[in-house]
């Protein structure tokens, strides 16, 4: 039988290979505790003259091991939160209507400034591109660019000072309203 302040001693080995194996402090410290507990239970089976270290080792594995194959077949195959979240599909109508109120603003546009939204926030060009599409200079993109921005963000916000939509649309119109607008 081993002596309990050698199985103290053992605690910070046994630490760092629970972390090993579960990759997860909280984990790891369950794993620590169980591992302590079973060799407390089993301690009679401990031999004289082996290595505590390694017998805790084993046990700590066991138990890693039974507890994964334990949650692999059963938790997995019977906790529904998995398959709930996999068939969650979040509510597009705030989307929707966001795009339709973009789309809107930018047939207001005038076709320069569409253009310039359209190649630079929903294609993703960069603006030496668009130079050289429209044969102006960078500096003219750069400048289209922000007085588009500033128009959409004016029609945007007119009448819904409050509305945080043009705040977070403008600076980069995603590629689904691109496509959108385009159709």
């Amino acid at each position: 039988m081993f002596d309990h302040n050698a199985l103290t001693a053992e605690m910070e080995n046994l630490r760092k290979f629970a972390l090993h194996l579960t990759r997860n402090k909280a984990d790891a410290d369950d794993l620590v505790q169980s591992t302590f507990l079973r060799a407390l239970e089993k301690s009679d089976y401990f031999e004289d003259g082996t290595s505590l270290r390694k017998w805790t080792s084993k046990i700590m594995f066991n138990l890693f091991v039974t507890d994964y194959r334990r949650k692999t077949k059963f938790e997995t195959q019977y906790d529904p939160e998995p398959y709930i979240q996999a068939q969650a599909v979040s509510a597009p109508q705030e989307s929707e209507a966001e795009l339709h109120a973009v789309g809107d603003a930018m047939e207001k546009l005038s076709a320069d400034h569409r253009e310039i939204l359209t190649m630079v926030c929903v294609k993703d060009m960069p603006y030496q591109e668009v130079a050289d599409a429209l044969g102006i200079p960078v500096g003219t993109v750069r400048s289209r660019l922000s007085r588009a921005r500033e128009s959409l963000s004016q029609m945007m916000n007119k009448g819904h000072e409050n509305n945080a939509v043009a705040a977070h649309i403008i600076p980069t119109i995603p590629a689904h309203v691109g496509t959108a607008i385009r159709a």
